[in-house]
């Protein structure tokens, strides 16, 4: 899962970055509004962890601006404006969740463990992530299918990840690029065909009818082949 970090207070960006990923999320940050801004209109991330008060751009502009964009990725509002005027526009603005500084790590961890429960797409265990015929393992990046199961690599559950969460959308080679590889990676844009590639295969081999499909000239859609048959 890839989250963007916008806080300006650099200690306080380092020391939370290093906490994400410990837990194994992929964290970019950024320390202003503009980049906050730019880097949330690419629609690359998980969810958006938004300093309110930031310079060049304040967080609530930024939020506001991404909102009328049309991006819908969860926002959590961090901040030392703690009222109940506060909080009341932060939400109304459009953000999922406010928590106010100081706050303890377990408790922005909790926040973000619940805005990101999907109960429409999680099963039971939230760490299952359930599609067609196949169940995903998110914290053993394990594929599992009718006929049998397998672990993929790194790079490889992010892409099968993003494509899940995904299903039935065209996704453009960039938004691919850009999720799996980061905004700042010099990744040749081959590599990602062989990726996917790498996917097909590990579908075919746990006896999925889930398929990735080109769509030429603009990037891959995940569907269900037996469903278009029907």
């Amino acid at each position: 899962m890839r989250i963007l970090l916008a806080e300006d207070d650099r200690q306080l960006n380092q020391t939370l970055a290093i906490s994400l990923e410990l837990e194994g999320f992929t964290v970019d940050s950024c320390f202003d509004g503009e980049e906050a801004l730019y880097y949330g209109e690419q629609n690359i991330h998980d969810i958006i962890l938004l300093d309110r008060m930031l310079p060049h751009i304040d967080g609530a502009l930024v939020l506001k601006k991404l909102r009328q964009k049309g991006i819908s990725t969860p926002v959590i509002f961090l901040t030392a404006l703690g009222s109940l005027n506060d909080k009341v526009t932060g939400l109304d603005l459009g953000a999922d969740d406010y928590l106010v500084k100081p706050f303890e790590t377990e408790e922005l961890l909790a926040r973000i463990r619940c805005i990101t429960r999907r109960p429409s797409a999680l099963s039971d265990n939230d760490d299952i992530l359930s599609v067609s015929d196949i169940n995903w393992y998110m914290n053993e990046d394990r594929l599992e299918g009718p006929s049998g199961s397998c672990t993929l690599s790194k790079r490889e559950a992010a892409l099968m990840e993003t494509f899940l969460r995904r299903k039935n959308q065209t996704l453009s080679r960039n938004l691919l690029l850009l999720k799996v590889w980061g905004p700042d990676s010099d990744v040749e844009d081959g590599n990602l065909d062989n990726y996917i590639h790498f996917l097909r295969r590990r579908l075919r081999g746990v006896g999925s009818h889930l398929q990735i499909k080109t769509i030429r000239g603009i990037g891959y859609r995940l569907h269900d082949a037996a469903s278009v048959k029907k």
